[in-house]
């Protein structure tokens, strides 16, 4: 999706992916290679104006090797070291007086135990790094789950974090340039299913200024704290009197995907922009949308297309349980409109 706004913009890619059958393939020049593979690296990056990421596992010591080199990476190294480290992320929002779950660093039993007895359940324990989707996560809802808890995960750095007694998932996309420049999308609302995004709505229902001030100040704080450049998320819990940071994406992120036809310029435009020094776009809405992930296999495309306002995204990928293969956004003037056009897709979509 980089790649298709991109060539708007008359860009040209190299796209670095271990699989020779990457969708990036049909919109670049497709090097295949382990993404930490300093030979692959190099290959994709030679001559290239900037060299940018669209997911926050790949290995931080890959953007050094590049930066060494005298490659301009953008989002910078910091970004991923801080989003792979959930510890990291954490401290990063709290010294930034950004509220948090409550959490404890996990590396022995002992400490699990002790976590427990102070933070109570229920709880999430997490690996401190990878984990994606709901993976590398355990829920202890009583004491006594702490040893399946530890069987599961036990053996590598953990975290365990309160659950944040939440009345809805919000997240905040915000592009930032290397001058400082930000521009934000609405915040919007987010229902997961199996811990995958299913539906993003945009704006948030009850959208309102102070609510997107809130979120701008979060999502805003974060990315200048990293000196970020490009388009990244903060994925927000909304309580009853704040706003609660659940974890940052320092990348294009699926809660944004919707801007594509929804706003007046899509994240990864708006990212390429940034990173290559060219001003902003607008990121106001147009109506509202609402974006729903294809998940293990795409639905009818006829159906999908019959329903007004429809725009389907197929990524070309082979169908398996759980894998995001497409997205459709749906558009609408009002939330009026846009309800039973939703009805219907997800009639579609889930079948």
């Amino acid at each position: 999706m980089l790649g298709l706004a991109g060539i708007a913009q008359g860009l040209s890619f190299r796209f670095l992916d271990p699989s020779p059958e990457a969708p990036a393939a049909a919109v670049g020049t497709l090097v295949t290679g382990a993404l930490d593979d300093p030979a692959a690296l190099d290959e994709v990056a030679q001559g290239a104006a900037v060299v940018t990421y669209e997911w926050e596992g790949v290995p931080a010591d890959s953007a050094s090797h590049l930066v060494a080199k005298a490659h301009t990476v953008a989002p910078g190294i910091r970004a991923l070291e801080v989003s792979q480290d959930r510890a990291a992320e954490k401290a990063l929002f709290q010294s930034l007086g950004i509220p948090t779950a409550t959490v404890a660093n996990i590396d022995s039993r002992a400490e699990l135990d002790a976590a427990v007895a102070a933070i109570g359940v229920p709880a999430v324990l997490k690996t401190r790094r990878g984990g994606y989707d709901g993976k590398g996560q355990h829920v202890l809802r009583a004491p006594a789950d702490v040893d399946a808890a530890w069987a599961a995960l036990g053996g590598v750095p953990l975290i365990y974090e309160s659950f944040v007694a939440f009345r809805r998932e919000l997240s905040i996309v915000a592009a930032r340039a290397a001058d400082g420049t930000t521009a934000c999308w609405p915040v919007v609302e987010n229902a997961h299913r199996d811990g995958i995004l299913h539906v993003t709505r945009a704006p948030a229902p009850g959208w309102t200024p102070a609510l997107q001030a809130a979120a701008e100040r979060i999502g805003v704080g974060v990315l200048a704290a990293l000196d970020f450049v490009g388009v990244g998320c903060v994925e927000l819990f909304q309580t009853d009197d704040a706003l609660v940071a659940n974890e940052l994406a320092p990348r294009v992120h699926n809660s944004g995907h919707w801007s594509i036809e929804g706003a007046q310029t899509s994240q990864f435009e708006n990212h390429l922009r940034a990173i290559l020094g060219r001003p902003l776009g607008s990121t106001a809405s147009r109506g509202v949308s609402a974006m729903v992930n294809c998940l293990g296999s795409m639905p009818d495309t006829d159906a999908v297309l019959a329903i007004e306002g429809a725009h389907l995204h197929d990524y070309g990928k082979a169908s398996r349980p759980g894998r995001k293969v497409g997205h459709v956004t749906l558009t609408a003037e009002n939330d009026a409109a846009l309800a039973p056009r939703l009805a219907a897709l997800l009639a579609v979509i889930d079948g």
